[in-house]
């Protein structure tokens, strides 16, 4: 038994992971997914009848979980260089580009405009740079508008991009820099030049037939959907 099996076996038997019979995949979605993964899911189960669970976080954190031998069958990143590390790891059995995340501002009141981000506000929530792409995106925009050094005392942060939002939504921030899939209609979409393009990959992770037909769904009949919930076209 290699070091990451043994790690598995050892989480599994204390740690409360969903046990998976066949036909049963335990996959770990990045936040700004989680909610249209769960939307995706009824018409996957039906076209397959295969079960998937899934488990979000920020991307960087479930990565940590990832090389520390969660045992995920397969991870749904926000951005291409986890996986690319897990790949040049030999943690990957597969890649796959899901999904092309795009930014968005949100205001806790009203319609947002690229004009809200110089006027007088007391907080800007944005996701940890350091753990999540989006917050790097959200960290990237704002230095090319030349407005990250000057907003820096107002931006509050949340681990992942939902707890970003989520800032806003309670009124604790009034403008926040999240992705598009989590904005309602009234925001301004920030323009794509203004930071890295947010491509999202998937990796298996093991051998299971279910995950990895969840991601070949992902990256084909679910693209529709997929744009139609906030994302850009692969």
């Amino acid at each position: 038994m290699d070091r990451r099996q043994f790690i598995i076996a050892s989480l599994a038997a204390v740690a409360p992971w969903p046990a998976r019979a066949s036909g049963h995949a335990l996959v770990a979605v990045a936040a700004n997914f989680a909610k249209v993964a769960e939307g995706l899911l009824p018409a996957f189960t039906v076209a397959t009848g295969y079960q998937v669970t899934l488990s979000s976080g920020s991307t960087g954190q479930l990565y940590g979980q990832v090389i520390n031998g969660a045992p995920y069958d397969a991870f749904l990143a926000a951005d291409q260089a986890r996986p690319a590390l897990l790949e040049a790891a030999g943690l990957s059995r597969k890649r796959v580009t899901y999904a092309r995340g795009l930014l968005a501002l949100v205001a806790a009141e009203g319609t947002a405009t690229e004009a809200n981000l110089s006027e007088d506000f007391a907080h800007l929530a944005i996701a940890n740079p350091l753990l999540a792409p989006y917050g790097l995106a959200a960290k990237q925009a704002l230095t090319g508008l030349g407005l990250w050094e000057r907003l820096s005392p107002r931006i509050v942060m949340g681990q992942n991009v939902g707890q970003a939002y989520a800032l806003v939504a309670s009124g604790n921030a009034e403008l926040g820099l999240v992705a598009r899939s989590y904005a309602p209609e009234s925001v301004w979409e920030v323009p794509e030049g203004l930071y890295v393009p947010i491509l999202q990959d998937a990796v298996l992770l093991t051998q299971n037939a279910v995950a990895a037909a969840f991601m070949d769904y992902l990256a084909t009949e679910a693209q529709p959907a997929i744009r139609a919930a906030g994302y850009g076209a692969l």
